[in-house]
């Protein structure tokens, strides 16, 4: 099989390792499969794939949608290296408010499964990074688009950064988890 999937920490959060094939004219992977990702839990579809480029220490996050348009994601960083982050959103789950990280590169060529329910974010480590996500659930909605502050005291999130990260104008005006409407949760 071309993918090991690991489960983490918080439940349905998966990280995979493809299994790259290279020589001395480059390499080669399957990034996805869907009858692989079935057989492992991950039976969606993808209704959409983003793709974006950060300079370092650029961090972007925490990002969410609300339901109906509520979105799964699986994320890959194609270039350089971010440290990306999910956070549990789910009221009901036993890992509410709990959040990991992951280092993600082009090295590594990890990908990580984020389902509907979570924020998510990353912080570019590298001069640049580039990320690729296919998105599952709803398209995108900007009104039912929802963000927390990166540094929340609620959430202490450890991003191990030694550094003031460089923000959107957007990402500055997210409130705290505890400002958030209940039914903006899952």
């Amino acid at each position: 099989m071309p993918f090991k999937f690991h489960k983490t920490k918080i439940e349905d959060l998966i990280l995979i390792e493809n299994e790259v094939f290279g020589d001395n004219r480059g390499y080669f992977f399957e990034s996805y499969k869907k009858s692989d990702f079935s057989k492992n839990g991950i039976d969606i579809d993808f209704i959409q794939e983003n793709n974006s480029k950060s300079t370092k220490n650029v961090l972007r996050g925490l990002h969410f949608q609300t339901k109906p348009y509520a979105q799964g994601k699986l994320i890959r960083c194609t270039k350089g290296k971010i440290l990306d982050c999910a956070v549990d959103l789910r009221q009901n789950s036993k890992t509410f408010k709990k959040y990991q990280l992951f280092d993600l590169n082009e090295e590594n060529k990890h990908s990580l499964y984020i389902p509907k329910g979570f924020a998510h974010g990353f912080v570019t480590l590298s001069d640049e990074a580039e990320i690729t996500y296919k998105i599952t659930g709803g398209e995108y909605n900007k009104a039912s688009e929802r963000g927390i502050m990166y540094n929340d005291p609620t959430l202490n999130i450890e991003w191990g950064i030694d550094f003031e990260p460089v923000l959107s104008e957007k990402d500055k005006k997210h409130p705290y988890l505890s400002n958030l409407a209940r039914e903006d949760l899952f």
